[in-house]
């Protein structure tokens, strides 16, 4: 499965003269809660604050994300998703989307309930090996 969204990812980035790493940027910014920061990315994706600014340089280029102050703290930058891009990006993996929606309609909710533990049972194994308290 990972594999295959990752086949998809690159297919994407491909097109759109980005990076993987981009793309994951821009699904962070998508998903995020509250405004994304640079900062914030950086945590996000692990990367170095050099990295961050040539991946939010090279989205910027593309036109999928902007750069915004909105706070009177002129060095809070804020980014945003370009709404056309935003829609590209939504019309690009829908068919993802539509997938999982199809997969889950073939499990019960016992198994799912399963599956969701298993997945973020995995996910915290996987985090813990990464962790620096290793």
């Amino acid at each position: 499965m990972n594999g295959e969204i990752n086949r998809l990812v690159q297919s994407f980035a491909g097109e759109h003269g980005l990076h993987a790493t981009d793309v994951q940027a821009l699904a962070a910014i998508l998903d995020a809660q509250e405004p994304m920061t640079p900062g914030r990315l950086r945590e996000h994706l692990g990367l170095t604050s050099g990295a961050v600014t040539a991946c939010v340089d090279r989205l910027e280029r593309a036109g999928h994300v902007r750069r915004v102050r909105e706070s009177a703290d002129r060095r809070v930058v804020h980014l945003h998703y370009v709404p056309d891009a935003r829609a590209a990006a939504r019309t690009y993996f829908r068919p993802l989307a539509e997938a999982a929606a199809a997969t889950c309609a073939r499990f019960d909710d016992s198994e799912l309930t399963a599956v969701l533990r298993f997945l973020a049972a995995m996910n915290e194994e996987l985090r813990l090996m990464r962790s620096d308290d290793r």
